[in-house]
């Protein structure tokens, strides 16, 4: 039987799209707040317009037949492209331009800063600054409900995520803390110190770690710590050594309340803007994309745009 594209559904291939994105019928049932034989009985209609099965069962689990991965194919790009006609529309329709910028909660707040600097003067720009887990702001940008994420590791490559990452800055990473009288060796000056480091899920922690190991030096770990911001209260007020980006600390190395001991030897922290495929990229995001690194790293003055800023 040829099925001509009008007597296809999209509600009921939304319905399996859902699904089959999610592996589960029950929890998809539950999160689309349908009954699940309406589900099971939508998704059977599709098959009976397509003339193929799309699901086959295997124990508990459904699992995608070749019908169904070149389906759930198509169905990618079809709703993709419907949520980002939809997200280009009201851009469109709005006097003022809307940045929604997602950012992971480790990332330092100064670079964040700077990487939206240049829109903060602009008068009818609003941005929208959202923290959270890697995870979750990758789903928000798929769903178009953020333009942009910005992390300091990339995401796991998936092609069916039609995900863009590229690194827009790196910097070394420093050992601060209060002036000394002596002068500080790495890493003979680490041993047995107390320092302030990132939480055992950091790339920078993993790496110096490696490296200490490697030098044959044992440090002692006053805190572990995850959130930058956090990090950089300590570091200003613990008396301890800390290993931290410069970037989050450089109010305090100017000011003087803070000094760079050293900058740690093969020791880099990368920043990364990761974006969505799409036909028509967002127009603001082109000018802070191509700058160069030396400026994202810099503090720039505040301007007039608005931001409002959520943490999830």
């Amino acid at each position: 039987m040829i099925v001509s594209v009008e007597q296809v559904n999209f509600h009921h291939l939304r319905y399996f799209w859902a699904v089959a994105r999610d592996g589960n019928l029950t929890r998809t049932a539950a999160r689309l707040r349908v009954a699940q034989s309406a589900l099971s009985a939508q998704i059977r209609l599709l098959e009976d317009q397509l003339g193929e099965a799309l699901f086959a069962r295997e124990g508990r689990r459904l699992a995608l037949t070749e019908a169904g991965t070149i389906a759930l194919a198509y169905a990618d790009e079809i709703f993709t492209a419907g949520g980002e006609l939809v997200a280009t529309l009201a851009r469109g329709r709005r006097r003022e331009q809307v940045l929604r910028v997602g950012a992971v909660a480790t990332l330092s707040r100064n670079f964040q800063e700077s990487f939206i600097t240049p829109l903060l003067a602009e008068p009818d720009v609003r941005l929208c600054l959202e923290a959270g887990a890697l995870d979750d702001l990758l789903v928000r940008l798929q769903a178009h409900a953020l333009d942009v994420v910005l992390a300091n590791r990339p995401p796991v490559r998936e092609p069916e995520r039609r995900l863009r990452c590229r690194r827009i800055a790196h910097q070394p990473v420093s050992i601060v803390g209060a002036r000394r009288r002596k002068a500080f060796r790495f890493p003979a000056s680490l041993a047995n110190e107390p320092m302030i480091v990132p939480g055992p899920e950091s790339d920078i922690r993993s790496a110096f770690d490696a490296l200490c190991e490697q030098r044959g030096v044992r440090v002692r770990v006053l805190a572990e710590v995850d959130d930058m911001a956090t990090m950089r209260l300590l570091a200003r007020d613990a008396h301890a050594l800390t290993l931290v980006p410069s970037v989050v600390v450089r109010d305090e190395l100017r000011s003087g309340v803070l000094h760079e001991h050293c900058v740690v030897p093969e020791l880099f922290e990368s920043f990364y803007a990761i974006t969505i495929a799409r036909t028509f990229p967002h127009p603001l995001l082109r000018s802070l994309l191509v700058r160069d690194e030396d400026e994202l790293l810099a503090m720039a003055p505040r301007g007039r745009a608005r931001a409002v800023s959520r943490r999830r």
